[in-house]
């Protein structure tokens, strides 16, 4: 193809034609097609910047002179590609315009025509350097399907992940809402022999009774009224891959016995029908609720809660993973600058005080939406505390892991001195109430930010304003 016809039209999507360039270069990873004999077609802007040659220098090149990795000289990924006849997915490097070697992932598939065919290949490259810049050489992390983590209890799940996966028992996935209990659960289907199957995912609390029975387990054509076709149910839309079961401790009683049944012998039962259909599926299952409890109470079965769990994984709240905080959110700082077409560089010291201090009980959900707000919201190179939500600011975390002074109740300052000082300025009466507290305190911020009445943060940006505390 010649340099003139890269501006290649997507027609029959929308009512006009649009220029396929126009959605690549949004995609923040780099992407590249090739032609049946490797030589490229067409670069996004992200592997412009990536490997240092523009779309129109690139065209009718071997990939091999372009994108130049490893793999070029240890196995040709698209050779790799033709013979396994199916996606591929690896981790290798390449070196730029630059001389620069950077670390990237990179996913190729084939380009197939109406009828089938192979008319070209293309490639996902996806730089890796930002999540590892943001980690230290004395611990092992894991980065797959979206799990990134080197806090000993992440890494003792990733662990046995390998080996979860290459099982078929049922896995019952516990803990905390945001913690990504959906993550793993897609990390082991991805890592598992069911890969090339589907994985569907069914939240359990999100349909009326009446409707999930029949989205689970199918119905045949006039089971009930406005039952007008046949439905086959995600059970059997999951054959020869994975269902997953997102908030089971919603199911109701009724659907528990059902697929208490389906787990002993593996035959589904769509309504209406009178023969059973066997079906190969692995069932994942995920909660944030106690379900011993449940069953203590009645409100979930005890011999299904036996047979989900087989296999249990409890996800660590984010409060108890360390520097894994300090990862995810230089991860997130990544995702979010080039989608708002930011160029933020990182945190002040202030503003990495407060995100590591503060406990998010949302989890990782709630750090990703901190994050992407900040990001919003930034106009300059770094995240500073003025970018962040105001609630976390206003956090009163002198609550928590309080210094065992005393066990009596700290008082608040008085405000005797304030009265004898009505002719100084605000700033100067609330710099010395601050120093009042944190000599009554003995040097306790967690003591003088309650007797203060504010949040410890927001005690230690006020101390650095005013100079209380020396600046960095």
């Amino acid at each position: 193809m010649s340099i003139e016809s890269a501006n290649y039209l997507i027609r029959g999507l929308m009512d006009s034609s649009i220029e396929l360039h126009q959605i690549l270069d949004e995609v923040p990873i780099g992407i590249a097609a090739f032609d049946l004999d490797r030589k490229m077609v067409l670069l996004n802007r992200k592997l412009e910047a990536l490997t240092g040659f523009s779309n129109e220098e690139a065209q009718s090149l071997q990939c091999r002179y372009v994108l130049r990795s490893a793999l070029c000289h240890r196995g040709c990924l698209i050779k790799q590609l033709l013979e396994r006849n199916g996606p591929i997915d690896t981790e290798s490097d390449l070196i730029n315009k630059n001389r620069e070697k950077i670390p990237v992932r990179i996913t190729a598939a084939p380009l197939n025509d109406i009828n089938g065919s192979i008319v070209g290949f293309i490639e996902f490259v996806e730089d890796l350097r930002p999540l590892r810049d943001c980690l230290h050489e004395d611990g092992p992390f894991f980065f797959q399907s979206k799990l990134i983590g080197k806090s000993h209890e992440m890494q003792r799940i990733f662990r046995i992940l390998p080996v979860i996966a290459q099982t078929d028992s049922s896995v019952l996935i516990t803990g905390e809402t945001g913690t990504g209990k959906d993550f793993i659960a897609e990390a082991i289907h991805q890592s598992s022999n069911r890969a090339k199957g589907p994985f569907i995912k069914v939240n359990c609390g999100a349909l009326p009774e009446n409707l999930l029975e029949s989205e689970l387990f199918g119905h045949e054509k006039g089971a009930f009224t406005g039952a007008v076709e046949q439905k086959p149910g995600r059970f059997r839309l999951a054959n020869m891959g994975t269902l997953y079961l997102t908030e089971i401790g919603d199911l109701p009683l009724n659907l528990q016995v059902k697929l208490l049944s389906f787990l002993d012998d593996r035959v589904l039962h769509p309504l209406g029908s009178t023969k059973g259909v066997h079906v190969d599926v692995r069932v994942i299952a995920a909660t944030h609720r106690n379900l011993e409890q449940m069953a203590r109470d009645g409100l979930f079965r005890q011999d299904l809660l036996f047979r989900l769990n087989v296999i249990r994984l409890h996800l660590p709240p984010l409060g108890k993973r360390g520097e894994d905080i300090k990862m995810l959110m230089e991860h997130f700082l990544q995702i979010f600058n080039p989608r708002f077409k930011k160029k933020i560089a990182g945190f002040t010291d202030e503003a990495k005080h407060v995100l590591i201090g503060y406990p998010y009980p949302g989890n990782v959900r709630e750090l990703r939406n901190i994050l992407e707000y900040a990001v919003n919201f930034c106009d300059g190179s770094k995240i500073q505390e003025k970018h962040l939500p105001e609630y976390i600011l206003e956090y009163d975390s002198s609550m928590i892991g309080l210094d065992p002074v005393s066990t009596a109740e700290p008082s608040r300052i008085q405000t005797d001195s304030v009265v004898q000082r009505n002719q100084l300025s605000w700033i100067d009466t609330e710099r010395q109430m601050i120093l009042d507290a944190i000599i009554k305190a003995r040097g306790r911020r967690s003591q003088a930010a309650k007797m203060l009445g504010m949040g410890r943060s927001t005690l230690w940006r006020k101390m650095k304003k005013y100079g209380v505390i020396p600046q960095n």
